[in-house]
């Protein structure tokens, strides 16, 4: 992204104040945000276009489990056998970066940041859960409701984006470049896609998908 020539009247305290209301974004966090972390070239009023290239830093992120696809089974009597059924689905996730599902490969910088932020691989390229109906093979051996699962770690969060705007031969200044009029832009993304079964008498952790998956049965 090559800064378009700004003159020095058009720079006014707008600039620094976007810069504040990231670095304040950047102090805040959020749940499920990682340690916020300024780079401290964002404070900086000045910069040289000839050596500063844009960058980017991801401020915020959160992880949520997102089920997308989904079937509830009951298991009556005594037994054991094996079942093949096609699960509805109930959701799907899609990347986008500010609301864009297209992801060039900028924008794919932006999610590989949001990668290291929340410690597991993510998706980086125009992607989505929705796709053709999951048909799976599954066993019981005990009466009980199942709940057969296909789903997901779903991930929002906001980014900031600055280039060095010219101002002299030498000399630039660092302005907000997010697409629209705010100082933040927002993207998501998700994680690797798993399938299973849950049922009522098994003990799930809060906060996993397995557990997403168990609160639809009705556990």
């Amino acid at each position: 992204m090559t800064p378009a020539h700004s003159p020095r009247r058009r720079r006014t305290a707008a600039t620094a104040a976007a810069a504040m209301t990231a670095l304040a974004l950047l102090e805040l966090g959020g749940v499920g945000a990682a340690t916020a972390h300024a780079d401290t070239r964002s404070l900086r009023s000045s910069c040289n276009p000839a050596v500063d290239a844009p960058w980017v830093d991801v401020i915020h992120t959160q992880v949520d489990p997102v089920v997308t696809d989904y079937l509830t089974m009951v298991v009556v009597g005594a037994g054991s056998g094996t079942r093949t059924d096609a699960l509805p689905r109930v959701a799907s996730v899609t990347t986008s970066v500010d609301g864009n599902p297209t992801i060039t490969a900028a924008e794919s910088e932006i999610l590989l940041k949001a990668e290291a932020w929340v410690g597991f691989p993510v998706q980086k390229t125009t992607s989505s859960t929705g796709g053709s109906t999951l048909t799976t093979t599954w066993s019981y051996n005990q009466p009980d409701r199942y709940g057969l699962y296909r789903g997901t770690r779903k991930v929002l969060g906001e980014y900031v984006k600055y280039v060095c705007v010219r101002t002299g031969p030498d000399t630039g200044e660092w302005v907000s470049a997010v697409p629209g009029s705010g100082t933040t832009g927002t993207f998501i993304t998700y994680g690797s896609v798993e399938n299973g079964i849950v049922r009522c008498a098994q003990t799930e952790a809060a906060g996993t998908l397995r557990r997403a998956a168990q609160v639809r049965l009705g556990c």
